[in-house]
């Protein structure tokens, strides 16, 4: 009996964890514990409780939680930065890295840019995708078509 009040309490401890962290991570390992505690109450030997702890929490944590992860962060809204990475822009002047010039309009302002490739040359009017920000500045690259 005293091995179930001890999984009683491993589980609800990783619940109010996961409570707090919301990183959906701890929550698994409170399956395991629940199931170590369901087998404890059955009469299982404890090396069978802490075997199936183990199973449980990594075997869950690995199938669901990339499942759960996704929906709940499908909910995200990327802000400020965030939200620039991955945006499909038109190339306002050429963007030369050699002789350190380049704009893209976005958003009806004009920002500077630079190509992600130092050689690249990318000609004005062409598109091309935000792939990191450096201060003020837009690294860029040739949008693939």
């Amino acid at each position: 009996m005293a091995e179930s009040i001890i999984w009683l309490i491993v589980t609800v401890a990783l619940a109010v964890i996961e409570i707090f962290t919301m990183g959906l991570v701890t929550i698994w390992f409170a399956a395991g514990a629940a199931i170590a505690l369901l087998l404890s109450l059955i009469g299982t030997p404890l090396w069978v409780q802490i075997t199936a702890f183990i199973v449980v929490s990594v075997v869950v944590l690995l199938l669901v939680r990339p499942i759960a992860a996704a929906h709940f962060n499908n909910r995200l809204k990327k802000t400020n930065i965030d939200a620039i990475v991955g945006k499909k822009l038109i190339a306002k002047t050429d963007i030369d890295n050699l002789h350190g010039f380049g704009k893209v309009d976005m958003d009806g302002s004009t920002w500077l840019a630079a190509s992600s490739v130092d050689n690249i040359v990318i000609h004005a009017g062409e598109e091309v995708r935000v792939v990191e920000v450096q201060g003020v500045k837009l690294i860029v690259e040739r949008e693939v078509i």
